[in-house]
């Protein structure tokens, strides 16, 4: 188990990622140059990171149609996103609301909020440069996912933001370090994945520290609730809609996406640095694995 976290270690850290946050953070309206034009011939995403790639459908597409779907999955990922940030920001919202707003705890909460939308405002706009729709999550998740703010607390609130941060990080990563995507792309991954940095800190701290005072019941909770949001997110990443921009129909894209081994193993891999840190802390546990497996981030039989 990771060690517990005692509040003034608590305030300690917020009090180093407000000074962070005061001394590096980005305005996309001033730090990216939306006029630019679009590159030709440029991809959206790394070829291998494509929902589709390797199945049969992939085979059929011509070069100029695997870019356009490299397009329109990239504006479903931020959309969807946009989508999570924006739970995120009521979930934040919910916890200073109760918090002592003089704390560096709840001041930096309020920050991360306001780090939040930019970065929603910036994923919107990339869509829109693009040319792509605001696909995010498909009409019944986004309804039922209002439920998120009511239904999660402590660590399994904490840890699905980390999911959802982390998975979308590795991926970012990658796309911003390949000259072959394009230079818009490349730029608002880059500063989502600087500043995501400092999130992620705060948010595995709160899971550790909130982890030590638990039940047992309360844990199996916790562990139920964290797999079925994760399951979501990640199931969510790819609006079904996105297949009509090359001529695919949705079920039968989603159908191929969902049993193809190369998309599941990019799953996988992007979140092979927040499942050992949720293994360790306790969240990853029989009430949920069910959910962990079919979101993919955990591999069957594990």
């Amino acid at each position: 188990m990771t060690r517990t976290l005692k509040e003034p270690d608590r305030e300690k850290t917020a009090d180093r990622l407000l000074k962070s946050s005061a001394n590096k953070f980005y305005d996309p309206d001033v730090d990216i140059d939306w006029t630019a034009p679009l590159v030709e011939g440029k991809r959206y995403i790394l070829e291998e990171r494509s929902s589709l790639y390797g199945t049969e459908l992939w085979e059929k597409l011509t070069p100029e149609q695997r870019i356009e779907l490299g397009k329109h999955e990239v504006a479903s990922v931020a959309t969807t996103g946009l989508w999570f940030e924006i739970l995120l920001m009521q979930m934040l919202l919910k916890e200073v609301y109760e918090e002592d707003p003089t704390s560096a705890h709840a001041q930096f909460a309020l920050t991360e909020i306001a780090d939040e939308c930019r970065h929603s405002t910036m994923f919107a706009r990339m869509a829109a440069r693009i040319g792509c729709p605001a696909y995010g999550p498909v009409p019944w998740l986004r309804k039922l996912a209002k439920l998120m703010p009511t239904i999660s607390y402590g660590p399994a609130r904490y840890g699905a933001i980390l999911v959802a941060e982390e998975v979308l990080d590795r991926l970012q990563r990658e796309q911003m370090n390949d000259e072959g995507v394009q230079p818009l792309v490349r730029m608002v991954n880059r500063i989502h994945v600087l500043e995501e940095a400092r999130h992620v800190t705060f948010a595995r701290e709160e899971v550790t520290r909130g982890m030590a005072k638990l039940s047992k019941a309360e844990i199996a909770y916790q562990q139920f609730v964290i797999a079925l949001i994760s399951y979501f997110v990640t199931r969510a990443f790819i609006n079904p809609d996105v297949y009509k921009a090359v001529g695919i129909r949705p079920r039968d894209g989603v159908q191929a996406a969902l049993n193809n081994p190369h998309w599941q193993g990019t799953i996988a891999w992007a979140g092979e640095k927040i499942m050992p840190f949720l293994q360790e802390s306790g969240l990853v546990g029989l009430p949920g694995k069910y959910f962990w497996r079919k979101s993919f981030l955990l591999p069957a039989g594990r």
